[in-house]
Order: structure tokens, then sequence, then C-alpha cells
């Protein structure tokens, strides 16, 4: 799977995920409805957290300087 295709998995998850949070905030499903969508969130919510925490590994991998992690400075232009 390549970066973009990653980036808009990740995306679109959220998005999702933003979504069934706003249909719980409007009040309007029953019970069992808003459990069904608080289960589908907080899957959501392990995948995307397990995904964000992937990255920042491989960004400390990235950026390790002699086995140990280095402080280099971002830029958005590279």
């Amino acid at each position: 799977m390549n970066q973009k295709a990653k980036k808009e998995s990740f995306e679109g998850s959220l998005q999702q995920l933003e979504e069934l949070v706003r249909q719980l905030e409007s009040g309007e499903k029953g019970l069992e409805e808003s459990l069904d969508v608080f289960e589908k969130g907080v899957t959501l919510a392990k995948t995307l957290s397990k995904q964000l925490e992937d990255a920042k590994t491989k960004v400390e991998v990235l950026t390790k300087e002699n086995g140990k992690p280095g402080k280099k400075p971002f830029d958005a232009g590279q």
C-alpha cells in the first residue's frame, strides 16, 4: 500500500469517526443504536491511535543518528 492510500485511509477513518460523534451528540438515536455507533467509534479510535503510534515509531527510526534519537528541524519544503 502506498503512502497516499494510507493517508486517505487514515483521514477517511477520521472523518467516519467525526460523523459517528456527530450522530451521538445529536441525541436522535435510541439506546441500542447509540451503543452500536459508540462501539464503531471506539473501534475506529483504536485503529487511528495504532496508525498514529506506527507513524511516530517510523519517524523516530528515521531520525535516529548513530543509534540515538536525533532532533532535526522540520522543513515542509523538502
